[in-house]
């Protein structure tokens, strides 16, 4: 099958093609997490660059998202027809923010930054700069019209959609210091941490509540590189088992603050994403849904089973032995799962957005109000 028709065969058999006429409408979106979801922050501070192929599949650019096209979050404002998000630091081509902003940014945590963390945007500092971005726009909207074609309205922010897609890091970034069960400890504290800018944006008129737990960490390319030495310590599918199962238990946690935050937030909705089951299912049945390596970064150095080397990010050359040795993309990125290791290609991305438009990983569900249907753009 042609590359192009596998791929389209693959997304009709997780599309549903009828929802339900039931208004799911957001005046704009508002999103918090690190690079799952980051559209820009962290190109945009300048702390690293992206190198082609990078954004080679839909942008043809590099395009400020670690992935060789869209994000899952680009996929769902897709489909509920909203552009894409800028970035909060985008500062260049009079970026509009009327539809929401976007403040993720990649290598940021849950917990507060330390001087050894990826990124210094934290959570708190996220919800910080949420913050700042609102006041000032309630600045401009008391000047006029002015400045309307590019910031919010003011009831937008009662209105909007608040995403959060972060976590993976506090874990993942943790078990290069700390045993499993020092990992495994420390999840309440992360959760805490999580539960207090949720409170502080509800104090704010946040009220609808969009939450991604965490995927299984232990199939990341990166991570089976690292831990996964020991065939012992991998699951049936190649995954490392710690790592997952540590996902797991935050998943569990995660789930039981959000049913918490539910009957807390009595006038709000709080809808919990179970990405880890959609993310494992599609490693563990990657033919179904037609790809074919599962396991294996598309973009990366060092060849099978994983073409992954932490010292060659994706697109850059390094001199190894006195040799110089780039970091190349693969021929079909519709065949892989991982893009560099760490984040998913355009095509695996597109098949999880998918599957969360099902409503069926949600909890509370909502498969019987479901009015999206997917665009597909190529």
């Amino acid at each position: 099958m042609v590359p192009m028709a596998k791929f389209l065969a693959s997304i009709f058999l997780v599309i549903p093609f009828a929802f339900a006429d039931v208004s799911f409408n957001y005046p704009a979106i508002f999103n918090f997490g690190d690079s799952n979801s980051d559209t820009g922050v962290r190109i945009a501070t300048g702390l690293e660059s992206l190198e082609p192929p990078n954004g080679q599949t839909y942008f043809h650019r590099p395009a400020g998202r670690f992935c060789d096209g869209r994000l899952i979050i680009d996929f769902l404002m897709d489909a509920m027809d909203i552009p894409f998000l800028n970035a909060y630091l985008d500062s260049v081509g009079a970026p509009s923010f009327q539809k929401g902003c976007n403040f993720a940014a990649a290598g940021s945590a849950i917990l507060p930054a330390t001087a050894s963390s990826v990124s210094p945007f934290s959570f708190g500092i996220q919800v910080a700069q949420f913050f700042r971005f609102k006041n000032r726009v309630l600045e401009l909207l008391a000047e006029g019209n002015k400045y309307k074609r590019y910031i919010p309205q003011v009831d937008f922010f009662s209105q909007a959609l608040y995403m959060f897609d972060i976590g993976q890091n506090d874990l993942a970034g943790a078990f290069y210091s700390k045993t499993e069960d020092q990992v495994i400890a420390s999840i309440p504290t992360i959760l805490v941490e999580f539960e207090t800018g949720l409170k502080q944006l509800y104090d704010q008129g946040a009220r609808r509540f969009w939450i991604h737990n965490t995927g299984p960490l232990g199939c990341l390319p990166q991570n089976i590189a690292t831990f996964g030495k020991d065939p012992s310590k991998l699951d049936e599918l190649g995954c490392v088992n710690a790592h997952n199962r540590a996902a797991k238990l935050f998943n569990l946690q995660l789930h039981a603050l959000c049913t918490k935050l539910q009957g807390a937030f009595a006038d709000a909705n709080v809808t919990y994403i179970d990405i880890f089951s959609i993310k494992y299912s599609l490693v563990a049945n990657f033919s179904r849904y037609g790809f074919e390596q599962p396991l294996t970064a598309c973009c990366g150095y060092g060849g099978p089973p994983l073409n992954y080397d932490s010292r060659i990010p994706c697109g850059q050359t390094k001199i190894f032995n006195g040799s110089s040795v780039t970091a190349k993309g693969c021929n079909d990125t519709t065949e892989y799962v991982s893009w560099d290791g760490i984040h998913y290609t355009d095509a695996a991305n597109l098949h999880v957005s998918s599957q969360i438009l099902t409503g069926k990983y949600s909890d509370p569900p909502f498969s019987d109000k479901m009015p999206f249907l997917l665009k597909l753009k190529f």
